[in-house]
């Protein structure tokens, strides 16, 4: 019996030293080398693709620095239209009668003027007219203007008794206040003695 225990002792210690001996050292790991391929058919290189042309080089065109902007112009108001001229007066048909120096009687040199202003009226039956009595500068003021006003009616009365009805005919005295011809000799005081026709209407 203690012979059997014994022997199962010793073949423990013994399976533990073997369990040690084998557990105890590790072994290092071996490195495979990878078996050299065979040698197959070469892969022929990927063509490379031929450079992209450059790109054509574009001429810039030099750009034309923008003008000023225009200064702005003043604005000029339009002139107003200018008027038309008036028309000169038609001139008269009616002549003047001139007389002699402090005289308001009719010259029979013109009478033949007073004859045309009679044929005029009597075809212009509507026409009426004005008898203006003028003198030259000599005299005074008070003394022209009562002159004037006998000469006026001196032509009034020549007209009335051609056949002129006296109520067309209006009668008035500047004596020197409206000169015809300016001047101081007869050269311009013949023209200014006169009895002058300005019709009223027709």
């Amino acid at each position: 019996m203690r012979h059997s225990v014994g022997i199962r002792v010793f073949c423990a210690i013994g399976l533990l030293i073997g369990s040690l001996a084998l557990f105890g050292c590790p072994k290092r790991p071996e490195v495979m080398q990878a078996a050299p391929s065979a040698p197959g058919p070469v892969a022929a290189p990927a063509p490379v693709p031929p450079p992209a042309p450059p790109a054509p080089q574009v001429a810039e065109t030099p750009v034309a620095p923008m003008p000023p902007a225009p200064a702005e112009a003043p604005v000029v108001q339009p002139a107003p239209p200018t008027p038309p001229p008036a028309a000169a007066p038609a001139p008269s048909p009616l002549k003047d009668v001139f007389f002699a120096f402090d005289r308001n009687a009719i010259r029979e040199d013109q009478k033949a003027a007073l004859n045309d202003n009679i044929g005029w009226l009597k075809v212009n039956t509507g026409a009426k007219i004005t008898i203006e009595g003028h003198c030259d500068e000599r005299g005074t003021t008070e003394y022209n203007l009562a002159l004037g006003e006998r000469r006026a009616k001196a032509v009034k009365d020549y007209l009335v008794k051609a056949g002129i009805a006296a109520d067309r005919i209006s009668v008035i005295s500047y004596g020197k206040e409206r000169p015809f011809v300016l001047g101081h000799d007869e050269s311009a005081w013949k023209w200014n003695r006169r009895g002058h026709f300005v019709i009223q209407g027709q």
